[in-house]
């Protein structure tokens, strides 16, 4: 169950499985196809959007397939999910649609139910094509819906929605504070749940530069093909870029399994990454991976049953955790001891922050016990931005 300000969201154990494909030539060139009717589709319901301003229903996408008989040789599956997905991109925040590039855009193929079938081990997809699959696990259910993509690398992935029934985790009544930082990914209200810095971009900067380097000198003039150097060199490049992607992602599952393993409640701080984003820290923010660590913290808690408490990060770094006093100013980035002025308490800053943060979610800092406190209500108040009150 995850709780925000007071508000509870039930958690369904829904989940992706991934296989890779083994796409033969025809079956690639039939990819490929579908994708370029799928995108017109797309590209077409953006130009309604902006001459018009009206939104593309699917009585539209009918017409749309009476007028073009190559877009009837498509799957009428995969362009309807196009324009739900198109569609569904009308919710705030999700910003101005724009036209999908046939060069820039990766591949990307939506089906429901009816739009797929699994016969022999093999992925029937609507229209006759049959592609062999890597099972490299079983599925836990039959799945609802399939999403058919292309990463930078050039492998075709099959990525399964399925409902699985997770293993709930014995009860633990121990509770953790997270903060998330850049020295630190993550420190926590116990040292051994501490998570330092991998440093897995900086490692392999060296060799990524290098490649990189090389695909500038073999990059072609505007107007020429690319050539097979130029090709391969971005091939290389994207590995790479890839093979760093996967190890953060590694980093966070390993400590997020950890963690929620042995914390029945967890409160965790609403960072925003894009807080960095235009700092001199953002580079080494980036290679942290805040966000992708924070949801899968989030996410792992919520399949295991347990309760995570999101705390607004204002003030926590200039308030006390032991007296709950508030500085009158903000600690520089260079300062990373905490001193109070009031009681003298000598702290770690990032120490300090992930006790406070536990003492706002309404938990006992000092013990193990998930322990409400009575005056919760006043603390998240005083969690919120305003004037600094001491």
């Amino acid at each position: 169950m995850l709780s925000y300000r007071g508000r509870s969201v039930r958690c369904v154990n829904v989940v992706r499985y991934r296989y890779r494909l083994r796409p033969g030539a025809t079956a690639m060139a039939a990819l490929l196809a579908e994708w370029d009717r799928c995108r017109w589709v797309w590209n077409r319901a953006v130009e309604r959007l902006n001459e018009t301003g009206e939104w593309v229903r699917d009585n539209t996408l009918t017409d749309w397939r009476g007028e073009h008989d190559w877009l009837r040789e498509g799957s009428v599956v995969a362009q309807q999910q196009m324009l739900r997905n198109f569609r569904a991109k009308r919710a705030k925040g999700k910003g101005r649609r724009k036209f999908k590039s046939g060069k820039r855009c990766l591949p990307s193929l939506n089906y429901t139910r009816r739009g797929f079938a699994l016969k022999d081990g093999r992925l029937c997809l609507a229209g006759g094509l049959c592609i062999p699959v890597v099972w490299s696990r079983e599925l836990s259910a039959e799945p609802s819906s399939l999403r058919v993509y292309r990463d930078s690398i050039g492998h075709w992935y099959a990525s399964f929605v399925v409902q699985r029934n997770d293993r709930a985790l014995p009860a633990c009544d121990r509770s953790i504070g997270v903060d998330w930082g850049v020295r630190a990914v993550a420190t926590t209200t116990d040292p051994e749940y501490d998570l330092p810095h991998p440093e897995h971009g900086r490692r392999a900067a060296t060799e990524l530069a290098r490649r990189q380097k090389t695909t500038a000198r073999r990059r072609p003039a505007r107007g020429q093909r690319a050539s097979e150097g130029y090709l391969g060199a971005k091939r290389v490049v994207a590995k790479l870029s890839k093979k760093v992607a996967r190890q953060r992602q590694d980093t966070a599952r390993k400590w997020a399994t950890k963690v929620v393993a042995n914390h029945g409640v967890l409160a965790v701080e609403d960072f925003k990454p894009k807080f960095l984003a235009k700092s001199r820290m953002a580079g080494k923010s980036a290679d942290g991976a805040i966000g992708t660590t924070k949801a899968t913290l989030i996410e792992y808690a919520q399949r295991a049953g347990r309760k995570v408490v999101l705390v607004p990060p204002a003030y926590t770094t200039m308030t006390c955790s032991g007296c709950g006093a508030r500085a009158k100013s903000r600690l520089l980035l260079s300062e990373r001891v905490f001193v109070c002025e009031f009681c003298g308490a000598i702290r770690d800053r990032d120490r300090n922050a992930a006790r406070v943060i536990l003492d706002r979610a309404g938990l006992n800092p000092a013990g193990v016990e998930a322990v409400r406190h009575s005056n919760l209500l006043e603390v998240r108040v005083l969690a919120e931005p305003g004037i600094p009150a001491l």
